[in-house]
């Protein structure tokens, strides 16, 4: 059995493990494999907004445009395509975006042809939303956890690899142990880091800059349902979605209370807007801690938790992962153009610099 930690990225701990050395987990699972060189990634969420049926041609043609730009020069090496309608009733497109490099992904974003299109007047005036909402960890920053071993989805795509079955899961601490600096770093924020607006007012429109602070993590947590068969496509839309859903929506629109500063529940979608058998959760939370304290203790997550034991070493087709990660302020970018004041990272933003 593997350490979900890869050979060049482990280390001698100053921060033992939750569980004995002999600890054996009930299941088996893996996580990806990147290659050596790879140093750090790039994730992007490049959002459009918009509201009724009235805007979606609109809102699907700036999809396309977002999705067409991927594929220049420097573009990204994996995409997919989401889709999700938000507390305050406005339809949330979400092209999301993995680069290998963040030097490539600069290269891409500075582009004329990207760089134009953001800047350009029409996107204050054509009357739709638009965000970005991009982070750059380095290898050490986050982790994966498959309960499959093939095409894997998100931030696996960049993978060269997949790991035999690996130790650190099925307990609670798991997934922060798996994350490579965990061996030496609680990654937690200062007491004084808060996000605050850099420029622009949400409650105005127009352009409004986010800065984030250290630490910040980013879960994404999928479930795919293409592939399988009538008993376990039951068993997801009957059982697993429906505690799944609740405790999203719990997030949502509750999510200030725990430390979680944005929660989106979305389905994928083709670049046509029709919905494909696949979703997964977006999640930023104010640091690791804050996300494994609701996940350890609140009712919503036990019961995500507890359904998934049940059915997690019966998996065939029904493919579930997650991809979690933290990083350095200086590595986040949340930008909004005409979105609502509770959209993403603006909902628990402070005005002007941090103290």
């Amino acid at each position: 059995m593997e350490s979900a930690i890869d050979t060049h990225l482990a280390c001698p701990r100053s921060i033992s493990r939750r569980v004995p050395a002999d600890y054996q987990p009930p299941f088996p699972m893996w996580v990806g494999r990147a290659d050596h060189q790879i140093e750090q990634v790039t994730m992007g969420y490049l959002g459009v907004q918009s509201r009724g049926e009235d805007q979606r041609f609109a809102a699907l043609g700036a999809v396309r445009h977002l999705v067409d730009s991927l594929s220049t020069a420097d573009g990204t090496q994996h995409h997919d395509i989401t889709h999700h309608v938000d507390n305050q009733g406005y339809d949330n497109y979400i092209v999301v975006g993995y680069w290998n490099d963040p030097a490539t992904f600069r290269r891409w974003l500075r582009s004329p042809e990207v760089d134009q299109w953001w800047t350009s007047e029409d996107r204050i005036t054509d009357g739709i939303g638009y965000f970005r909402e991009i982070i750059s960890p380095r290898v050490d920053q986050f982790e994966t956890l498959y309960a499959f071993q093939e095409q894997l989805p998100g931030v696996g795509a960049l993978m060269s690899d997949i790991s035999g079955e690996i130790n650190e899961h099925g307990y609670w601490g798991s997934m922060r142990e798996r994350v490579p600096l965990s061996q030496t770093d609680w990654m937690q924020p200062a007491e004084t880091d808060t996000l605050h607006i850099v420029s622009g007012d949400p409650h105005s429109g127009g352009r409004v800059v986010v800065a984030g602070h250290d630490n910040i993590a980013l879960i994404r947590s999928g479930q795919d349902w293409r592939e399988a068969g009538v008993e376990e496509r039951a068993l997801y839309l009957d059982e697993i979605q429906p505690t799944l859903q609740a405790g999203m929506d719990f997030l949502r629109d509750n999510g200030a209370d725990v430390g979680c500063y944005s929660n989106r529940m979305v389905r994928n979608i083709d670049v046509d807007g029709n919905p494909v058998d696949e979703s997964y959760n977006i999640g930023h939370w104010r640091s690791l801690e804050r996300l494994e304290r609701w996940a350890e203790s609140h009712p919503t997550h036990l019961r995500i938790f507890t359904t998934f034991f049940k059915v997690a070493g019966d998996l065939d087709k029904l493919r579930l992962y997650h991809e979690v990660s933290v990083s350095s302020g200086a590595d986040q970018t949340f930008e909004y153009i005409n979105c609502h004041p509770a959209t993403g990272m603006m909902r628990d933003a402070t005005p002007g610099p941090a103290a």
